[in-house]
């Protein structure tokens, strides 16, 4: 007889002083993994984990969990960019005008404050300005982890993977690859640093530790700072 996935059921856990609710599903999977979306948390764990398990990784992630339920609590998230010629995006701080041509070979190229686009077709303007913004992400997180990765003594700069992930600015794994949203090149440098200083930190601490802290200030005094003012500016992203 085959196995019942058992269904989802609801339960609360304190973080921080803070009540929190969420949903756990059991299934064959061999790890636990948390999503945060529109609905709340959201727990997958294996049939036989035991609840004590679980929420002991709900506590060492707590506060990417209070953060991420903050931001979709707050505020919705922003309605997809329109995009004509003249729209003025924010790129790294600074205002770039879209400047929609039919001139030259190139889909895209950035001058100084603009970024002129050569589209397909009408429809392809969103996946083009996408690609476009993604290349100046890479180009840019390269940079930022070579001037940042030698400050904690590493021998080379670590790989970089751009993310599309929708609740995580970045992560760093067991390897030392780091992950970055590209959606970051929408936020000013100095919060490109906070997140690109906080994954390499991860490099010392796998955790998120009182001793992680004072690793991602060493990199990043005003860190505290920047980190508020990446929750705010989250909220503000447009959807490509």
């Amino acid at each position: 007889m085959p196995s019942i996935t058992p269904p989802e059921t609801s339960h609360r856990i304190a973080i921080a002083g803070a009540d929190v609710a969420y949903q756990l599903r059991r299934s064959q999977r061999r790890t636990i993994g948390l999503t945060i979306d529109h609905r709340g948390l959201r727990v997958g764990a294996p049939t036989r984990a035991r609840i004590g398990d679980i929420e002991k990784l709900i506590h060492q992630h707590g506060e990417w969990v209070l953060d991420k339920l903050a931001t979709w609590r707050d505020h919705p998230t922003p309605g997809k960019l329109a995009i004509a010629d003249g729209t003025v995006i924010s790129v790294l701080g600074e205002p770039l005008t879209l400047a929609l041509t039919t001139i030259g070979r190139a889909r895209w190229q950035f001058g100084p404050g603009t970024l002129y686009l050569h589209p397909a077709s009408a429809g392809d303007l969103n996946a083009l300005l996408e690609k476009a913004l993604r290349e100046k992400a890479r180009a840019v997180f390269t940079e930022r982890l070579r001037i940042y990765a030698p400050q904690l003594g590493t021998a080379s700069t670590p790989p970089l993977r751009l993310s599309s992930a929708r609740t995580r600015w970045g992560s760093c794994n067991h390897r030392g690859d780091i992950s970055l949203n590209w959606r970051l090149v929408l936020m000013p440098l100095n919060v490109v640093d906070y997140v690109v200083c906080h994954e390499l930190a991860h490099l010392k601490e796998m955790n998120h530790s009182p001793r992680f802290w004072s690793v991602v200030e060493q990199l990043c005094p005003d860190w505290k700072a920047r980190r508020l003012e990446l929750r705010r500016l989250a909220r503000q992203i447009p959807h490509l």
